[in-house]
């Protein structure tokens, strides 16, 4: 893969459109008012709950994708929030797999690079997941690495899950059958630029808390990254502190 990364955006946003959020339901739709006046519905690409970034009135970004054959023309990209000073936070949960794999591509995630192939989507375990990235090189073990998108903060504590979820208790206890003969790693994709540190979301899901600080104990190396969201584009801002 390569080593340099020619261009400052892991991934350059489309034109964006600004304006303010109206109301969000049913997980997947959004009403935002655009900076025009003109009211729009758009797609929700985030089935979470959103904890601290679905506040009404705050400034959206949404694309405009003129297909037929979609239901909706707008997709919610972004809100702004205030916790530490004006930052976007990315909503698109459909993203950081593409950001994550253009920075690996780049060799720019200093923990996660020099390998010589990378796999997406990769089937494994006695729970039949798949792992998001599988990489590998003949002079490493193979390298797992789940991507998990965090939205939720306190202060500048970013904060995963923001709910219970089974679904990342099973990815951890996948990762801990593989160790020692995988390298196994994961990834915290920070989706926001106002967070140096990082910590399990332990009010939320504790089962996850505890399932994380074992599978650490036995070998798992935690990456939370830093992303810099801003309608322009995304970018890499380097790996956030854990503070568990």
């Amino acid at each position: 893969m390569s080593q340099t990364n020619p261009n400052p955006w892991l991934y350059p946003y489309p034109p964006l459109q600004a304006g303010i959020l109206l109301r969000r339901y049913k997980r997947f739709f959004a009403d935002i008012q655009l900076n025009t006046g003109e009211e729009i519905t758009a797609h929700c690409p985030n089935t979470g709950p959103m904890t601290g970034i679905s506040t009404l009135g705050s400034p959206v970004q949404v694309s405009y994708h003129p297909d037929p054959k979609r239901k909706l023309a707008y997709t919610w990209e972004m809100i702004q929030v205030n916790d530490n000073g004006p930052a976007w936070v990315g909503v698109n949960t459909s993203l950081p797999n593409r950001v994550v794999a253009a920075a690996l591509e780049a060799g720019i995630l200093p923990e996660l690079a020099h390998y010589a192939e990378m796999r997406r989507e990769v089937t494994y375990g006695q729970e039949r997941s798949r792992i998001d990235f599988l990489l590998t090189d003949p002079e490493q073990r193979p390298t797992y690495v789940e991507v998990k998108s965090t939205t939720w903060a306190t202060g500048e504590l970013a904060l995963f899950p923001d709910t219970v979820t089974t679904r990342g208790q099973k990815h951890l206890r996948e990762l801990m059958a593989l160790i020692p003969t995988a390298r196994v790693c994961m990834l915290y994709f920070i989706n926001r630029g106002d967070c140096p540190n990082f910590a399990p979301g332990d009010t939320t899901d504790p089962t996850y808390g505890k399932l994380l600080r074992q599978a650490r104990e036995e070998g798992l190396e935690v990456l939370p990254y830093r992303f810099a969201i801003t309608p322009t584009g995304i970018q890499f801002c380097g790996r956030a502190a854990c503070q568990f």
